[in-house]
């Protein structure tokens, strides 16, 4: 009996063991931007930028996204969030457009990364993905950018600092703020947050380009490529480029910045 109880223990400490060893080359991944995928820079930069410019709207030629089965389910699924993302687009005074438009991209790079999951639970349920691992909920916000976008929020030291409207709005009696944060961007049934977050994160992009002489609020693509790469390149200059991570969808590969742009620009989910 002793020795059962002995190799039963030992077989305990060996999975907590190895459950740490995974967490820590998580962790160790994550700060040395191992889980990074690689960027592009969009061919279709003069286009958006030619966009901006006219202020006029249709998608680019290479609508391949518009076609796919994954556009069909997530845009169905999209709309049983209106609520939320309207709501968050309003607390951070930003169109609900400017959190759909990365939001479909995180999305449809979700549903082609895994065929068979987006086969088996996510166009028959007509719902999104929420990761939970390297990037959390269905922005795919990762847990030091979330920390980033409330060091925005609250201190007024910040380059990022929206000023004192927005200090509160992701305030937590918690006293575990880790907890709260991945609570938060994770939880699958209230995606309030996961919106805030993501609304508040383009806000503080957009006020530290203003802080520095340069408008991008009528550069989306820009916008969403910096969402993308993360505050650690969103360096402020008079020619940003139009890139990010690569999506590549059917024939077509897409950068997240351009595939963003290019839905933003569209007449696809129009009530947004």
């Amino acid at each position: 009996m002793k020795t059962a109880l002995k190799i039963v223990a030992s077989v305990i400490v060996c999975i907590f063991a190895l459950i740490g060893v995974v967490m820590t080359i998580g962790f160790v991944a994550i700060r040395l931007h191992l889980t990074n995928v690689p960027g592009i820079v969009d061919n279709q930069h003069d286009y958006f930028k030619d966009q901006a410019t006219s202020g006029q709207s249709g998608s680019y030629t290479d609508t391949e996204w518009i076609k796919s089965s994954e556009w069909q389910s997530l845009k169905i699924a999209i709309f049983k969030d209106q609520s939320d993302i309207e709501r968050a687009a309003k607390a951070a005074d930003i169109s609900p457009r400017m959190i759909v438009a990365p939001l479909i991209v995180e999305q449809l790079r979700l549903f082609t990364d895994n065929r068979d999951l987006f086969k088996s639970v996510f166009e028959p349920l007509k719902i999104l993905g929420v990761q939970s691992q390297y990037s959390w909920g269905v922005m795919g916000i990762k847990q030091e950018t979330a920390r980033q976008i409330e060091v925005g929020v609250r201190s007024s030291t910040s380059t990022y600092y929206l000023g004192p409207k927005y200090e509160h709005l992701l305030d937590s009696t918690s006293t575990n703020p880790d907890t709260t944060r991945f609570n938060r961007l994770t939880d699958d049934k209230n995606r309030y947050y996961s919106y805030l977050y993501a609304a508040l994160y383009e806000k503080e992009i957009l006020g530290q380009w203003q802080k520095a002489g340069i408008d991008i609020s009528n550069r989306p693509d820009v916008l969403f490529t910096l969402f993308n790469i993360g505050f650690s390149h969103s360096i402020p200059h008079t020619d940003p480029q139009v890139g990010g991570a690569e999506i590549k969808i059917g024939s077509v590969t897409y950068s997240f910045g351009g595939l963003a742009a290019d839905f933003y620009y569209s007449s696809e989910l129009s009530e947004f």
